[in-house]
């Protein structure tokens, strides 16, 4: 077996022997038989606590290659992303491709060779497992990453009366189509229907592999846009075929759109929306994160993130629950000693630097480099019978601090 392989089965494994509600898991084997999925594939799915009826599943579609399908695995386990799932009551969706080398990418990003009935597949079984059956009628929003984009653009032309809107970074398969590189789909009315934002990286550009296919993503925005349709253009300042911060712009197109989309039963129609430089965009409100994410490609917010809730300390250990901050997600936590600070959670950055640096990290998938990092602090400074005040402050990726919430004591 392939040594790249081997390795994501097991990390595969190690996940699917820890998982538990809220999070479920399925993994499907590879198939031999025509237009079935030709490699495995394991989803994870994220469902909010208390959700009573989920409305959408937010579906987080890593690119090509073995590296980004190992991002995929964590998908579902983002606070930032769960922080805006939560606020739809949508489930939160990552799918993570076993594949046996770099080059076999199209056997599952083309949809129509076996990965939109696995994905239907798994709708299906999660929503046995979440005693949820919505799951198999209600919308979708999808985000994909260059192969994932590619995978997104057919799943458009395939069920466009499903989705509420599409987030491409870096990647669709409107290129692959024109040149007779895969079969042309249908393009249906509703195709010019579904809004959709389009974002690449400046440096990419200049990069030989990835460049020239973005000229072609902006040729499929012109026209769609000539039918209509409902869709932007941008521009990331800061990074390349990387993620980089798009997530910042990524949640506040969903959020606005599911705010226009989401109704008691079939979606509706996207509103009219402000148009600046041919690019439709939901509302006034995403406009300006969308002109201010052009100029700088980082997370900009005004306001605190909540505060920390459940702190308490227990035999010299504090622990803490927190929710993300939906403008600008979770950076860390500062920990204060009778009114002083005395540490900062992460103590460094988390992973490689790949955008803004948050709590649980960030992968150039855009997911993050820990599922689930301990909210904990020891002190070990402190001396036996000493008796102290803590407060926890949470800190979110624009450097804004929110109410300190105190600890109450467990012994």
């Amino acid at each position: 077996m392939n040594t790249y392989l081997f390795a994501l089965l097991a990390l595969v494994s190690s996940v699917a022997a820890e998982i538990a509600s809220p999070y479920y898991s399925v993994t499907y084997e590879a198939s031999q038989k025509p237009n079935e999925l030709a490699m495995g594939v394991t989803y994870t799915l994220w469902v909010p606590p208390g959700a009573k009826t989920l409305r959408g599943v937010i579906v987080h579609q890593h690119g090509c290659g073995i590296s980004s399908a190992k991002t995929g695995l964590t998908a579902a386990y983002d606070l930032h992303w769960q922080a805006l799932a939560k606020k739809w009551d949508c489930a939160l969706l990552g799918p993570s491709y076993h594949l046996p080398n770099d080059k076999e990418c199209r056997n599952w990003c083309d949809p129509r060779r076996g990965s939109d009935a696995a994905f239907q597949r798994a709708l299906g079984d999660f929503a046995k497992q979440s005693q949820h059956p919505e799951l198999t009628t209600v919308p979708w929003c999808l985000w994909g990453h260059s192969g994932g984009g590619f995978w997104s653009s057919l799943m458009l032309t395939l069920h466009p009366e499903r989705i509420a809107a599409i987030f491409f970074r870096s990647g669709s398969a409107y290129g692959a189509w024109t040149k007779g590189e895969i079969p042309e789909p249908t393009l249906t009315p509703a195709v010019y229907t579904v809004p959709f934002l389009f974002i690449g990286g400046v440096k990419e550009a200049q990069d030989k592999a990835h460049g020239p296919p973005r000229i072609l993503d902006k040729a499929m925005w012109s026209l769609w846009r000539s039918h209509g349709a409902p869709g932007g253009m941008s521009s990331d300042p800061l990074s390349g075929h990387e993620c980089g911060d798009s997530r910042y712009l990524a949640i506040a197109f969903f959020d606005a759109c599911l705010k226009q989309r989401l109704g008691d039963g079939a979606l509706k129609p996207a509103g009219k929306g402000v148009v600046i430089d041919d690019s439709w965009l939901p509302d006034a409100e995403f406009a300006k994160v969308w002109d201010r994410y052009n100029k700088n490609g980082k997370p900009e917010d005004t306001t605190p993130p909540p505060a920390p809730t459940n702190v308490v300390l227990k035999n010299g250990t504090l622990t803490w629950n927190a929710e993300a901050d939906l403008e600008s997600g979770l950076a860390g936590f500062v920990i204060e000693r009778d009114g002083k600070e005395i540490a900062r959670l992460p103590e460094k950055p988390v992973g490689k630097k790949m955008g803004t640096p948050l709590f649980q990290g960030l992968s150039g998938g855009d997911t993050p480099v820990v599922a689930e990092p301990e909210m904990k602090y020891i002190d070990s400074t402190a001396k036996a019978g000493e008796k102290h005040a803590y407060r926890v402050i949470t800190v979110n990726a624009a450097g804004l601090r929110s109410v300190p919430a105190s600890s109450s004591v467990n012994n």
